[in-house]
């Protein structure tokens, strides 16, 4: 993944993925990666894990929404999950460094299998209160920390360091894929027969990941260097972070979109129950939307097999502008086209900046970088939930969106300029539009 130079991006980082071999030179292949048997092997366990992922999501939401009939609660359930990541996420980044990827990912896999189980059991006995699923969210979100990064690092030793670009975009693919079906069919069992199926076919379906682990060829991987244990190597890892502004600038704003506008389940939970007075499978359908949506963003950037802080930044302001367009969306209908779009734009925004950042990485550094990625990405929720969930009790869905998409924009027109200045750039507007264009204004001083 590049992020160029020129009109095209802040300076930084530049090189460009090749494809497959078979593949012309400068055209990318969108399902280049899955050439590589081991990679095939954990994108198949990934999205059979990833739809029972996305069922227990919506089962979690809509237990604990029929639990307290608040949206606050819901808010919690999800700081709760993310938590951990924003107290540890840093050490799990240094675990990954220092661990085999293969063997610590069966073991996490393994245990995010159980915590679906124990819930599943809970639900099913009858016995389930509010205070078990707040737990069940905080034990999950203890693993995700080790394995975030760990999954995320080991995309490049699986296709090596000329398909990360594109092994990344096609993972978020898979996530979105399963993020089709999952809503969709834990809308069908809440209304049929409960939650506690749902959470139930998520703890089994982690066997799929595990046994894609367990049959890959460790002689095709592309093994990074453990580093060995020693002191300040949290401190090094945020030293390399801040020097680099082709770093530090996407974590910063992806940051801001996480914690501000990835608040969905508190924002549909609550356009359902209060402002379409809805159930269940209207909840399931309005998150297949913006998988729908998020999908076709996936594919595009496997595609582009290239991305520039240029697409990031404008993705991000698009992302936040119809946020703030769809939360006063006057219609049912026109409210659930509006979310196809931003799940496009949205996981444009996540791709983008998870690649770029990889890319610009070396590869002794990468787990903590992307512990630090995700920390924010999702670290923040502890933070940006509860505040949001808090306005849209107070003042209604349409208020409690409006909100986020509202912060989100500042954040990334802020961005913009601090990228422009770091790469000398200067914003021009044309018949073509809006662009981003090299400035001649030090040349200009210099001749006088």
């Amino acid at each position: 993944m590049s992020t160029g130079t020129g009109a095209d991006s802040a300076p930084g980082h530049t090189s460009t993925p090749s494809t497959a071999a078979a593949a012309p030179a400068g055209k990318a292949s969108m399902f280049s990666s899955l050439k590589i048997r081991n990679y095939r092997l954990f994108a198949t366990g990934q999205v059979v894990s990833n739809t029972g992922t996305w069922m227990q999501r919506i089962a979690q939401d809509w237990l604990v929404l029929s639990l307290t009939g608040s949206a606050s609660a819901v808010g919690i359930t999800i700081a709760l999950q993310f938590l951990p990541m924003l107290m540890f996420g840093l050490y799990g980044g240094v675990l990954a460094d220092r661990l085999p990827k293969r063997p610590l990912l069966i073991v996490t896999q393994g245990a995010m299998g159980l915590t679906g189980i124990a819930l599943a059991v809970l639900t099913l006995a009858g016995n389930v209160q509010v205070w078990h699923v707040y737990l069940a969210a905080f034990l999950l979100g203890l693993v995700t920390v080790v394995d975030n990064p760990a999954r995320q690092t080991f995309v490049s030793e699986m296709v090596g360091k000329d398909q990360v670009a594109n092994a990344v975009s096609l993972n978020s693919a898979n996530f979105q894929s399963a993020r089709l079906v999952g809503p969709a069919v834990a809308g069908v069992l809440i209304t049929a027969v409960g939650s506690g199926w749902a959470f139930l076919l998520n703890g089994l379906s982690f066997a799929a990941p595990i046994a894609g682990l367990l049959l890959m060829r460790t002689g095709e991987l592309h093994p990074v260097e453990v580093q060995p244990r020693a002191k300040g190597q949290l401190r090094e890892g945020l030293r390399y972070v801040a020097g680099r502004p082709e770093l530090i600038w996407p974590i910063v704003l992806v940051g801001f979109i996480g914690t501000f506008g990835f608040n969905f389940p508190i924002w549909l939970s609550a356009f359902v129950s209060d402002v379409f007075h809805g159930d269940a499978g209207t909840y399931g359908l309005f998150n297949t939307l913006i998988a729908a949506g998020s999908l076709a963003g996936a594919l595009l950037a496997a595609r582009r097999g290239h991305s520039r802080l240029r697409l990031l930044v404008a993705a991000a302001v698009l992302f936040a502008g119809l946020l703030i367009v769809t939360a006063f969306a006057p219609g049912f209908w026109l409210f659930a086209a509006l979310l196809v779009p931003i799940g496009i734009f949205g996981l444009t925004v996540n791709v983008t900046a998870n690649s770029s950042v990889q890319m610009a990485t070396d590869p002794e550094m990468r787990g903590r970088v992307m512990a630090l990625f995700m920390m924010v990405f999702t670290g923040g929720t502890p933070l940006g939930a509860p505040l949001l969930g808090w306005i849209t009790d107070t003042y209604g869905a349409r208020i409690g969106m409006a909100a986020g998409g509202a912060i989100s924009l500042l954040a990334s027109v802020a961005v913009a300029v601090v990228l422009a200045r770091v790469g000398n750039l200067r914003l021009r507007v044309g018949r073509r539009g809006v662009s981003f264009v090299p400035s001649t204004r030090r040349e200009l001083v210099t001749a006088a």
